[in-house]
């Protein structure tokens, strides 16, 4: 009997880890192994054909952090996604909350909505340069009739990361609405039917009830969006290209640039993993933390 019950057990492993077979296989091919070669590479020089590489340990490493660009490309990422996130997580809650009202024309509402997202990045990018273009871009043209002054949006340091995070927001909001707006229909019509009984007020009906039905929809957008805050990099090439004065580099062009750009892989690698590492973080603080409050039911 208990030699019956092992080669069961056993079956069941077997099965189970054929089971698990196709996703270990394609993360450790697309994701493991990567992570451990960029780690690997960023240990080393960069070579020459002269020069072979050599081990300098975490040598890239303070070199960046030496790097007043290193720290510069860091603030600038930083600002671009303490605005970026939670911006575009209100409008899109804002979005979804009046999409899913009982309004007319509510199906071209959402198509409206949902129009900058399914638009590819290059298009979208070329699309607002025209929008800042100095003296024939739309912005200029209105400005114009109020008798302001011509601006260089993308061409001053004061104002090209914001340019770049407005063609963030407007690109993203669309997309973190469908999230909210499918959320939304899943919530029981009984539970409004009840507030209205009770006299509740629409603002106490979002606060106390909608919102936290929503915890799990916000936690998995917000997870999305600090993702997206750090691989920005099709808007740049076109819009700004990091520039001026590296005012509006991000950290994911400034990888690009040093590996492909200045042909210095080591250090690109070693920002890979510093990228990698805040992840890390972020995706631990989330499961022990944030995720352990989040209601589900």
């Amino acid at each position: 009997m208990a030699e019956r019950v092992n080669i069961e057990r056993r079956r069941q492993a077997i099965y189970g880890w054929l089971l698990l077979s196709p996703a270990m296989i394609l993360l450790s091919i697309f994701a493991f192994y990567p992570t451990l070669a960029t780690l690997w590479s960023s240990l080393f020089s960069r070579g020459t054909r002269r020069r072979a590489s050599e081990f300098v340990g975490t040598e890239n490493y303070a070199d960046l952090f030496a790097d007043p660009t290193f720290w510069l490309v860091v603030q600038n990422n930083l600002l671009y996604a303490a605005i970026t996130i939670p911006v575009s997580i209100a409008i899109a809650l804002a979005m979804a909350l009046w999409a899913n009202s009982k309004i007319s024309a509510r199906g071209f509402i959402r198509t409206a909505y949902f129009t900058p997202t399914v638009l590819p990045m290059i298009a979208a990018a070329n699309l607002w340069l025209f929008f800042y273009t100095p003296g024939l871009g739309v912005l200029d043209q209105i400005g114009s009739l109020f008798g302001l002054p011509s601006i260089n949006w993308l061409g001053q340091p004061e104002t090209a990361l914001w340019a770049i995070i407005i063609v963030t927001i407007w690109k993203e909001a669309g997309f973190f609405m469908i999230f909210y707006l499918a959320a939304l229909q899943t919530i029981p019509e009984d539970l409004k039917e009840a507030a209205d009984i009770e006299g509740t007020s629409r603002w106490t009906y979002l606060r106390r009830i909608v919102l936290p039905l929503l915890m799990p929809t916000t936690l998995f957008i917000v997870v999305n969006a600090m993702i997206n805050s750090v691989k920005l990099i099709d808007h740049l090439f076109i819009l700004t290209k990091g520039g001026p004065s590296d005012a509006s580099k991000l950290i994911l062009y400034y990888i690009w640039e040093m590996a492909f750009a200045f042909f210095d892989a080591p250090h690109a690698a070693g920002m890979t993993i510093l990228v990698l590492a805040v992840l890390c973080i972020v995706a631990t603080i989330q499961f022990f933390y944030i995720d352990r409050r989040t209601h589900y039911q």
